[in-house]
């Protein structure tokens, strides 16, 4: 479980500082796509290659995780020829850059349900979270056929089962309890949540974890969204005031 420096609450006497856990709805990839006259692949593509100078850009920023949400349960909707490009694209994204995940000293996590989602990946997964284990540097997760309703109906699940196997009282089932059987478990909650393109929605994305982190809903779409914004945005969010549901004295 992340310590009490990773969870990204200020006391009243510390100074303002940018989120240690950013993430990021990353939308808008195939109305850029659209607007320059080619198919929804190719800004699915260029929004792939953006992932990388935004995970170069957090060290300096202090972000010291950054989740992004990559193929929701609801992206399976799509046509059947987004769908096969997209989890194609994700097959050569994480062969492409495992080497340079590793070198950068990024640890690489997936969370979501993999039931649905083909065995070559599932293997390419697999060894990019492998090869990135020992690594502790920006902590990139990536939400691959993740839910936040999904989620917390197999985290419940595995916690109803361990009532029904005896390892868990139900008197002793709280809000403290729930978040161990997460996909996050081993990440603090974020603290800045962005999604790009102009839609003011969270899409079912964190849903649990998100109870007390800002939002940022901004017009850039994601293939258009740059580390100097991602700086901006974390400077913004070190100037707010966050209270969590108290008052200052």
């Amino acid at each position: 479980m992340p310590d009490a420096s990773d969870t990204g609450q200020q006391t009243a006497t510390s100074a303002p500082r940018g989120p240690r856990h950013v993430a990021i709805i990353m939308d808008g990839n195939g109305r850029w796509a659209q607007a320059r006259g080619r198919p929804r692949l190719f800004g699915h593509h260029a929004g792939a290659r953006r992932v990388r100078e935004v995970v170069e850009a957090c060290p300096a920023l202090g972000v010291k995780y950054l989740t992004i949400f990559a193929f929701s349960t609801e992206n399976w909707k799509r046509t059947q020829t987004e769908v096969a490009g997209l989890m194609s694209l994700f097959r050569r994204y994480i062969a492409k850059e495992m080497q340079a995940l590793a070198a950068k000293n990024v640890r690489v996590r997936f969370i979501g349900d993999r039931v649905r989602l083909d065995a070559k990946l599932i293997t390419l997964m697999d060894q990019l979270e492998l090869q990135t284990a020992g690594n502790d540097g920006t902590h990139l997760t990536i939400a691959l056929n993740y839910g936040g309703r999904d989620e917390v109906a197999r985290a419940t699940k595995r916690l109803a089962q361990d009532v029904a196997d005896g390892k868990l009282k139900p008197e002793d089932v709280d809000e403290e309890t729930l978040p161990k059987y997460l996909d996050t478990c081993v990440l603090p909650d974020p603290d800045l949540v962005i999604r790009t393109s102009g839609e003011a929605r969270i899409s079912n994305f964190l849903l649990w974890q998100s109870a007390y982190a800002e939002y940022e809903f901004i017009d850039t779409l994601w293939p258009d969204f740059s580390a100097n914004e991602l700086a901006r945005l974390c400077h913004s969010y070190g100037c707010r005031d966050r209270r969590f549901g108290g008052v200052k004295t």
